[in-house]
């Protein structure tokens, strides 16, 4: 015969907890940063020293838009959503500063190549300007962003970039000196001016930007 629980003993197990207890919510632990990956020891976003022209930008992701225009036939302009989806890409990279400061730090992004397939390049194009948030502009050849396969990165070392690293969008031009890792990136024009000189190139700084070249000229 089938053994009935009596409702008060059902009662008294529930809150003695030998039942167990379904939480109400999930609790989100705050994220760490990663260090060590695939046996690399990574620097740490810490480490980055404050450089920009007018201090760390605060973008309002509410209204940002990345505005990809110039020689494309598909010139588009993306939200922060939109332009992250798509497939993302990570690798380690070491920022090189001319300041003499340098940091390795795993990136995550998309890559420029899948935006650039979207909009539709024109055959003229030979260059790619990127324009910040607070002003700031430098460029790099189109073949290198292709050939490098280049991304914008929106998180470091598994962390959302901070404001005073570029969130939304940091540029990672590898092997290129650091002023030429644009941050809080708004527009990107592609371009046939390979002589287009950014904030510091048009100050002195060396246009091509290779961190095996010089920094002047």
């Amino acid at each position: 015969m089938r053994k009935i629980i009596p409702i008060f003993l059902l009662l008294a197990l529930l809150f003695s907890g030998c039942l167990g207890q379904v939480p109400d919510s999930i609790k989100e632990l705050q994220a760490v940063e990663i260090r060590d990956y695939n046996g690399q020891n990574l620097s740490s976003i810490a480490d980055f020293r404050e450089n920009s022209i007018a201090g760390p930008q605060y973008v309002d992701i509410n209204s940002y838009s990345l505005n990809i225009f110039g020689l494309a036939e598909n010139q588009k302009e993306f939200s922060y959503e939109q332009a992250l989806n798509r497939q993302k890409y990570s690798k380690i990279v070491t920022l090189y500063c001319v300041e003499g400061w340098n940091a390795k730090i795993l990136w995550e992004g998309i890559l420029l190549k899948d935006l650039f397939e979207e909009v539709k390049v024109k055959p003229e194009a030979n260059t790619v300007i990127f324009y910040a948030y607070d002003g700031y502009s430098s460029s790099l050849p189109l073949n290198y962003v292709l050939e490098n396969n280049i991304i914008l990165a929106y998180k470091m070392n598994g962390l959302e970039l901070p404001p005073e690293r570029g969130f939304p969008f940091q540029l990672v031009a590898e092997d290129k000196w650091g002023y030429k890792w644009v941050k809080w990136i708004t527009a990107i024009e592609l371009s046939n001016d390979p002589d287009f000189k950014g904030y510091w190139e048009s100050r002195g700084y060396n246009n091509n930007g290779d961190v095996s070249g010089p920094k002047f000229g």
